[in-house]
């Protein structure tokens, strides 16, 4: 392979389209779009973004949803590759809202000069590898044409939404929402009758919203979430400007896996080191005591009080009866606390949701419930929708029925590879990668969080960073030993897609039938897709991987 790594940066402007010769096309604007961005030029590299939305921002841009807001303490939920941006920027709450974080990235994209290189409101299309000039053809739906030596893609785990399987779908004559391609400007409740469909995390934030508003709301629930509560509140400034004075040890803390995932940054120090101990060799009084305080404390910190909740049917089996006994402490209606406590799989092994009054909500007398596992529904209607017990009418229709997770946005792009293998076919069995950042077949082409990584059991912004850092430490150790092509190699992917079945197989995860498993998407092959290692394992195994000459990569 004797391709020039940096190729000849030229485009031309033919009306809205563009024909681009570049180092690598990045496709996705999200958080990991424009670091991504950022990294390439700091590395004197031209890049390409195309973005679908009309904005920066990824989930954040789509997900408008009443209540819409983060599960990961925001603190944390940002970027650390600068400290400027670090110090600058002001979080104002524990968890930060929709608004509030699709504020902070069109501000990294203001600050570090980002919007050159991203087109927006551009959809891409087709996505062929070469053979011939060992390079990757970008097109879009408006008529781009971009050649690179690399592409990646940044699009998000949960970008896809799952369009519900219900006869005659259109057929409502009043306005339809998607939870996750909510209007710009807002959807007013006041007075009207609603119904909404889905009681995945979406839901769990938006009901409380929208109950306040609505004349009534009615939830059709199929399958019962568990939650916890977030315990949201302003932050301290106090608070932050110590922690900001540390934000490097914080920062290390994620990536080593030192303190949860999700969020413990604001917790006081007699609740740290309590993940350590085994909910199972503690008298049942200490492990209900402590699970009281994580749930005062709040947030999705709850699920990981013991080291042996997502191992143990023993344990989790204690840890799910201590959150369904809050729910009948909170719902007065005994027959409606039934309906939303989960009795047919482990907690923890579908996401764990966090809520604000969520429970207490179907306290209210503009708020019912209609169970849809006993009574499936039938058909939409002009005026609403129907089940087998009933028929239900309102004024307003909300879907919050979930993503196609993890790959429905790679398959829909008319990924082809060597030989033009398509990725939907080479994924037809399940998503095969390497480290969940290559798949064999698909040259010089990386996937940000994709299959076979952590991504979505973690804070995405850590794993992000991480996966970048590490593909550009890759891309530059490529410059400097002279090469410009790498292809996964076929038995390392089977190799890890193995291990990372092996890992899933010694916990909990696959009891449930969850979207970590496909099994929210008719005909989707059941695979538990994210890495369960954890992320300072997966991250070692990353540098190892590094260290030994980038095992498993065939390099030319």
């Amino acid at each position: 392979m004797s391709q020039s790594l940096n190729s000849n940066d030229s485009m031309t402007e033919q009306g809205t389209s563009i024909t681009r010769s570049v180092d690598v096309a990045i496709v996705g604007a999200g958080f990991a779009g424009l670091y991504l961005l950022q990294k390439f030029r700091q590395m004197g590299l031209s890049a390409q973004v195309f973005e679908a939305g009309d904005g920066v921002g990824g989930t954040w841009y789509w997900n408008r949803y009443p209540g819409a807001r983060c599960d990961a303490e925001s603190m944390a939920y940002s970027y650390s590759f600068s400290p400027e941006l670090e110090q600058e920027w002001e979080w104002t709450e524990r968890y930060a809202t929709q608004a509030e974080i699709l504020r902070y990235i069109n501000h990294v994209a203001d600050r570090f000069e980002l919007w050159s290189d991203i087109k927006l409101e551009t959809r891409v299309t087709h996505v062929n590898y070469s053979d011939e000039s060992h390079r990757w053809s970008v097109k879009t739906d408006k008529g781009d044409e971009v050649d690179a030596q690399f592409c990646i893609m940044a699009t998000g785990c949960l970008s896809t939404p799952q369009i519900p399987n219900i006869t005659n779908l259109n057929d409502f004559a009043g306005p339809t929402y998607y939870a996750s391609q909510w209007p710009h400007e807002g959807v007013d409740f006041t007075d009207k009758t609603v119904g909404i469909v889905g009681t995945g995390s979406s839901a769990i934030q938006a009901i409380p919203v929208i109950a306040q508003q609505a004349k009534h709301l009615t939830v059709f629930q199929r399958t019962p979430n568990f939650s916890v509560p977030a315990n949201n509140a302003p932050l301290d400034p106090k608070w932050v400007e110590g922690y900001k004075k540390n934000y490097p040890d914080h920062r290390e803390d994620y990536r080593l896996d030192r303190v949860s995932s999700f969020g413990d940054l604001m917790i006081p120090d007699e609740y740290r080191g309590m993940s350590e101990t085994m909910i199972t060799s503690v008298p049942i009084e200490e492990a209900r005591e402590t699970m009281e305080r994580y749930w005062q404390f709040g947030g999705a910190k709850f699920i990981g009080a013991f080291i042996d909740t997502m191992v143990s049917e023993e344990a989790n089996a204690i840890v799910a009866d201590f959150v369904r006994e809050k729910i009948r402490q909170t719902v007065d209606d005994p027959a409606v606390a039934d309906l939303l406590s989960p009795m047919t799989y482990p907690i923890g092994t579908k996401r764990i949701c966090v809520d604000s009054n969520y429970f207490e909500t179907f306290n209210r007398a503009n708020v019912s419930i209609v169970d849809v596992a006993t009574n499936p529904i039938e058909t939409v209607t002009a005026n609403g929708l129907r089940t087998t017990a009933d028929e239900y009418e309102f004024d307003i229709l909300v879907l919050a029925t979930g993503f196609d997770a993890m790959t429905g946005s790679l398959l829909k792009m008319n990924i082809t590879g060597v030989d033009g293998l398509s990725l939907k076919d080479k994924w037809a069995e399940g998503p095969k990668s390497y480290l969940g950042l290559g798949v064999h077949g698909f040259p010089n082409m990386f996937t940000i969080t994709g299959p076979g990584s952590p991504s979505v059991l973690s804070n995405m912004i850590v794993s992000i960073e991480q996966h970048i850092e590490w593909i550009c430490e890759f891309i530059a150790s490529m410059r400097d030993n002279g090469t410009d092509y790498f292809e996964v190699d076929s038995a390392a992917e089977e190799q890890w897609v193995e291990h990372v079945n092996e890992v899933a197989a010694a916990t909990l995860f696959p009891k449930a039938g969850s979207w970590y498993m496909g099994a929210n998407i008719p005909g989707k092959p059941r695979i538990f897709m994210p890495y369960a290692g954890g992320v300072a394992p997966y991250r070692e195994l990353c540098d190892d991987v590094a260290a030994d000459h980038y095992r498993g990569f065939n390099i030319a």
